[in-house]
């Protein structure tokens, strides 16, 4: 039997379950905060509030981008785009801007746990790729896939990340 988390149900407009789940902003966010991470952090130290602010910036650019995009490329032809559609894109796509806040708040906290400013980005790349592959597990439980599924899911992104992680410790930590 699967088992959905009861606080992540959603309901459309007119009540019913949705048909679909989307947590791609929320996993795509996590992994361009990595990134962020994991290349900020090898061209020299950044110091933590411009670090901070690197990852709210690349999750606002990302997200108005993706916005843009999927307005832009899913309109029906001959027809204008309307604020409501932009808003209704937007809200679905904020996920992604999410996704730099807790890694950004682990920069922002770093210094109450003393860590160095290497320290603070390999815990911050770490809080990265630990909500990356929550956000895949999650997002496929509550697709109701089966545990083994989400968990499939999960590892493809743990190793995703892992992948991060390896190209930072190549490059220079």
């Amino acid at each position: 039997m699967n088992h959905v988390i009861p606080w992540l149900r959603e309901r459309r407009p007119d009540g019913r379950a949705p048909s679909r789940t989307d947590y791609a902003g929320a996993v795509y966010g996590s992994l361009l905060a990595a990134s962020v991470l994991a290349a900020a952090s090898t061209v020299g130290e950044f110091p933590r509030l411009e670090t901070v602010v690197l990852l709210l910036v690349t999750g606002l650019v990302f997200w108005a981008t993706h916005v843009y995009a999927r307005v832009a490329g899913e309109r029906t032809v001959g027809q204008s785009l309307t604020w409501p559609e932009v808003r209704r894109v937007g809200r679905g796509e904020w996920s992604i801007v999410e996704a730099a806040v807790l890694p950004a708040a682990a920069v922002a906290v770093s210094p109450l746990l003393g860590l160095s400013l290497t320290g603070t980005a390999w815990f911050a790349l770490a809080v990265a790729v630990a909500q990356q592959v929550s956000w895949a597990y999650i997002g496929a439980l509550h697709a109701r896939a089966s545990r083994r599924q989400a968990g499939v899911e999960a590892l493809v992104n743990l190793v995703l990340g892992l992948v991060i992680v390896g190209a930072k410790a190549l490059v220079g930590h």
